[in-house]
């Protein structure tokens, strides 16, 4: 059952998923454009027995929600680009150690400082590979008011269900658009839990996996001692250099998601069964590709919308389909191109890909998208 419409901001909107879906620790240092999150978790959490901690820097605040997490909370931080840099090396520890968290990075106009209240999509690519190593991670990528508030509830289940940082990546514009949503009652949603060991504590390895691939985890101050580290460890925790118990350990962390994908990977197919050209876009910027298609198919062109819900692991073979059966991929993006090329490689041997970008600190619109897609059908028909 919905609760009646109500006209949300995107910040906002993550912050109530956040709290319905379970979140009871928030730590974070005010950015634009992700502050009004911090704003709505202080009042919110305090009434519900939760605990919000403004820190001195990202780094601090990565270090608190993995150390609530490892004591048994749901917690989230949230930042924008130069704060996502600094939160990086403990992004790391998380997915090594297997601490579940959720981080949400509303991405403005980088490198550096950029320009803080102006919409990017430059982040695509250091979501993904921004920490060092070989490591798992979960990127979901929101399109509108809606969205946030279930792609946060769903940030959380995953994190939880795979003991994994999950990344919320959305542009400015999707964090401070106010759009008329009906979100689910209160008391709705069924927050997940992570599972917790079922063995006496003298028994408990914290790194042995069962056929799920994810280790049951127990809270910090329940009676298991365990250890925790960066370093390459073995199934108690500790310390180790064999190769062997360190391949399995690698081999782990990616089997957890890649066995898993088709309960992570999510994406959106609008007006592709007959298309010839197909528009990729995320965020924003798929919202002014939706508006494109239709004046394209308005105009006679055969266009189509892929949309990625999921950046992370990406829908590489769904998208692999799609390529196999158009002719071109315009590929619609807010930055100097880095989705494109994740794109290219699902298109190797198939359809011809077109970069459509803009890094200005402007949105995407549907002129510049229809201006591709017109070009693609003028050169088929020469």
């Amino acid at each position: 059952m919905a609760a009646a419409p109500e006209l949300l901001q995107g910040n906002e909107a993550c912050a109530r998923g956040a709290v319905d879906a379970g979140c009871r620790f928030y730590a974070g240092y005010p950015i634009t454009p992700s502050s009004e999150i911090a704003e709505y978790m202080a009042a919110a959490l305090p009434p519900l027995g939760g605990t919000f901690v403004q820190m001195e820097d990202e780094i601090a605040s990565m270090g608190a929600i993995l150390g609530a997490s490892l004591a048994g909370l749901k917690a989230m931080t949230a930042t924008s680009g130069p704060g996502f840099s600094l939160m990086q090396e403990h992004i790391g520890y998380a997915a090594y150690t297997e601490i579940p968290c959720v981080v949400v990075d509303v991405m403005r106009v980088g490198p550096s400082t950029g320009m803080p209240t102006s919409p990017a999509q430059g982040d695509v690519m250091q979501a993904r590979w921004g920490t060092h190593g070989d490591h798992p991670v979960v990127v979901l990528a929101p399109a509108s008011v809606a969205e946030v508030y279930e792609h946060t509830v769903r940030a959380f289940s995953l994190a939880e269900r795979y003991r994994i940082p999950v990344i919320l990546l959305y542009d400015e514009v999707i964090g401070h658009v106010r759009e008329r949503v009906a979100l689910p009652a209160p008391g709705a949603a069924t927050p997940a839990e992570r599972v917790r060991p079922a063995c006496p504590p003298e028994a408990y390895r914290p790194y042995a996996a069962g056929e799920a691939g994810v280790p049951p985890m127990a809270d910090f101050g329940s009676g298991y001692l365990y250890h925790i580290t960066g370093l390459a460890h073995d199934e108690r925790g500790f310390p180790t250099q064999d190769a062997e118990a360190v391949a399995r350990l690698q081999e782990r962390l990616h089997a957890k998601v890649e066995r898993n994908r088709a309960d992570l990977v999510s994406y959106e197919a609008v007006a592709l069964d007959d298309a010839d050209v197909a528009v990729v876009a995320f965020g924003i910027s798929a919202r002014a590709a939706r508006r494109a298609v239709a004046e394209a198919r308005a105009r006679g062109i055969r266009a189509g919308l892929f949309r990625p819900r999921t950046l992370w692991p990406f829908p590489d073979e769904e998208l692999r389909q799609v390529a196999g059966r158009v002719k071109d991929l315009v590929v619609a993006e807010m930055n100097m191109g880095q989705m494109v090329h994740e794109v290219e490689r699902c298109a190797r041997n198939g359809a011809r890909v077109i970069p459509c970008l803009r890094a200005d600190g402007q949105p995407m619109t549907p002129d510049e998208i229809l201006k591709h897609l017109a070009r693609t059908a003028g050169a088929r028909a020469m």
